[in-house]
C-alpha cells in the first residue's frame, strides 16, 4: 500500500539543475534507506545515489561531484540535487526506499536535458 511518488522533474539546460524529492504518498512515512535509479532510452537502469540509515551516501562515478543525496530532518523526503546537468544525465529518475529491511519504489520522474 506504500506508494513512493518521485516530483521535481523537468527539462532543463545543460549545465542547469534540478531537485528531485521522493516521499511516500498518503501520510508520513520514513525512508530510513534510498536510493536513485535512473533509465535512459535503451539502457538499463542503474543505481544513481544511495544513503543509509546512519547517513552515509554514495553516488555512482558518474555523477560523483554533480549530484548530492539528502533526506529530511524526519527522514523524509529524499532528495537529490542534480547540478551541471548533461545531455547523458536524461532518463526516468526512480527512488526506492523504506526501512532497513524493506523498500519500496516509486514510478519515475523524467528528467530532459537538453538546449
Amino acid at each position: 500500500q506504500v506508494q513512493l511518488v518521485e516530483s521535481g522533474g523537468g527539462l532543463v539546460q545543460p549545465g542547469g539543475s534540478l531537485r528531485l524529492s521522493c516521499a511516500a504518498s498518503g501520510g508520513y512515512f520514513p525512508l530510513d534507506v534510498a536510493e536513485w535509479y535512473r533509465q535512459a532510452p535503451g539502457k538499463q537502469r542503474e543505481l544513481v545515489a544511495s544513503i543509509t540509515d546512519g547517513g552515509t551516501v554514495n553516488y555512482a562515478d558518474f555523477v560523483m561531484g554533480r549530484f548530492t543525496i539528502s533526506r529530511g530532518s524526519a527522514r523524509t523526503p529524499v532528495y537529490l540535487q542534480m547540478n551541471s546537468l548533461k545531455p547523458e544525465d536524461t532518463a526516468v529518475y526512480l527512488c526506492r526506499g523504506g526501512s532497513v529491511n524493506w523498500q519500496y519504489w516509486g514510478r519515475g520522474t523524467q528528467v530532459t536535458v537538453a538546449s
